[in-house]
Parts: C-alpha cells; sequence; structure tokens
C-alpha cells in the first residue's frame, strides 16, 4: 500500500501543510528580487491587444448548479482586485499577489475546486476560470508565462461549449499555485476585466500594438481508446505572425495532451474518436 503523504493524514495536517506552503511562497517571494506588477491606472492603454469572454454560468458534468452561481460571486469580487493594472517592462503579473485571500470573511463564497482528479467544494473555488480567460489572452501576446499549472494528464468533464482549446486551462489555490507572466518587453501592457450577468470579460491592451500577432491552432485533435481506457489526445501550437506581412515566422508547441478521461464515453462525439497516427486539424 503506497505510504500516504502528511497533507493527506487528517484535515488538520492537510491546513498545517498548506499554511506551510503559503509561508514558504512569501518567503521566496521577498528573497526573489521580482519586481510584481501592482500599480493600475484608469486610463485605458490605447491599443486593444486581444480580448476574449468567457461564460461563467457552465453545466460540468454532474457539478451542482450552486457552485456555478457560487463562482460567479467569486469572479465579481476578484476583478475589480485585478483590472486597470500595468504590467510594466519587467515586472511580474501574480493573480494571487492582486487578489489575495480568497476567504469568507472578504465575500467568496464556496465554489468546485479540484484535487487529485477529485471535484469539491473550497471556499474561492472556481476562480481558475479567470486565470483561463488571462492565459488566453496572453497567449495572444508577446508575455512569457513564467508559471501556470493545470491538470495535467486528466481529462474531467465532457466538451459543453468550450471555446479553447482543451489543454490550454489553469490550476490556482492560494498562494502557492499561482498564474504568473512577466513582460520582457519595452511596452506597458494593461489588463481589463469585468463581469456581466453571463460572461467573464477581458481585454489585453498595450501603449502600442506589438509588431507580431499570434494564432493558437491544434493539431492530431480527438479521442483513443486504449487498454486502460479513454484517452484525448492533441497537440496545441501557436504560430507567431509578422503584423506586415502576414507570414507566420514561428511556431512552437505550447501543449501536447494525452488525458485519461474520468467521464462516461456516452458524453464524447463518436466522431471524435480517432486511431493512432490519424490526423485531425482543427
Amino acid at each position: 500500500m503506497k505510504r500516504k503523504q502528511f497533507c493527506q493524514l487528517s484535515p488538520a495536517a492537510y491546513r498545517l501543510a498548506v499554511a506551510r506552503c503559503c509561508a514558504a511562497r512569501r518567503v521566496r517571494d521577498r528573497l526573489s528580487g521580482i519586481t510584481f506588477a501592482a500599480q493600475r491606472q484608469e486610463e485605458l492603454l490605447p491599443q486593444v491587444v486581444y480580448r476574449h469572454k468567457s461564460l461563467i454560468r457552465r453545466r460540468l458534468g454532474n457539478v451542482d448548479m450552486d457552485l456555478q452561481e457560487n463562482k460567479a460571486v467569486n469572479l465579481a469580487l476578484a476583478a475589480p482586485m485585478v483590472s486597470k493594472v500595468l504590467i510594466r517592462p519587467g515586472e511580474v503579473f501574480s493573480f494571487w499577489k492582486l487578489v489575495g485571500a480568497p476567504t469568507v470573511k472578504r465575500g467568496f463564497r464556496e465554489g468546485l475546486t479540484i484535487a487529485n482528479g477529485r471535484t469539491g467544494r473550497g471556499t474561492g473555488g472556481g476562480m481558475c476560470q479567470f486565470t483561463n480567460l488571462i492565459h488566453w489572452m496572453v497567449l495572444h501576446s508577446p508575455l512569457e508565462v513564467v508559471e501556470r499549472h493545470h491538470h495535467d494528464g486528466l481529462d474531467l468533464f465532457p466538451d459543453y461549449n468550450r471555446q479553447i482549446p482543451f489543454g490550454t486551462g489553469t490550476s490556482i489555490s492560494y498562494n502557492y499555485v499561482d498564474y504568473r507572466f512577466r513582460n520582457p518587453t519595452q511596452v506597458t501592457f494593461q489588463l481589463v476585466v469585468w463581469t456581466t450577468e453571463e460572461y467573464l470579460c477581458g481585454e489585453l491592451r498595450a501603449e502600442v500594438r506589438p509588431e507580431w500577432s499570434y494564432h493558437i491552432r491544434t493539431e492530431g485533435e480527438g479521442f483513443l481508446r486504449e487498454p486502460d481506457g479513454i484517452y484525448r489526445v492533441g497537440r496545441v501550437y501557436r504560430d507567431t505572425i509578422d503584423g506586415r506581412t502576414g507570414d507566420r515566422v514561428a511556431r512552437e508547441l505550447i501543449q501536447e495532451n494525452h488525458a485519461r478521461v474520468l467521464y462516461d464515453a456516452k458524453d464524447i462525439d463518436p466522431a471524435k474518436f480517432i486511431t493512432r497516427g490519424e490526423k485531425i486539424e482543427r
């Protein structure tokens, strides 16, 4: 039998382990010399680099819809803490540095959490949708992701109005599982985010329009039947496009998926099953 980790021994041990991780992150940040983005500016920067919106209330398998309602509250609370922040040259954006601890005292509610391939409830849960939105916009810019986590190797929910490729999502947990990106350019960027009744909306803005644009595409995407189950497979690429000529000047593989499907096969479109070696371009 596999020996349990300390954090799995009891709820008290788990809380202690989390507190230790949070304290360790704070110490590392103090000693890192990193300049974190913190200044907000009401005036919006003139150039829209990329904009996106995502539906807040989505059906995720058998997850209770009350968690989706609570997520809507959590996103609405977090949005003003991030919106209009400037990311100056050399600065690092940290989601948790701006949002802080999602506590009941601050108005955050129980939302969906995912740990060890299982869903659960936790205060502030569901806010990975926020960093999903930010990450998708960052992928369409010259900004450099320096910390990103995701539920690698697992496909937890069937597709429901999916807008972004599988594998480009994020996972966060205060404060030691963060989403961070750095501005390696000489141009200042600005994040603008807000919620409506239906959507989480965002814009990535800049002082001047970047020289390059970016296109995300998938290849070899589909589902494979393997001896131990069904897996979602595929590769996600980012193409860099010269803004003057429209030519592709670079291509990078940003994600290769081989994720075990944890929901019923009946929820998968039969047309999406492929045989090994088959290529499907999206």
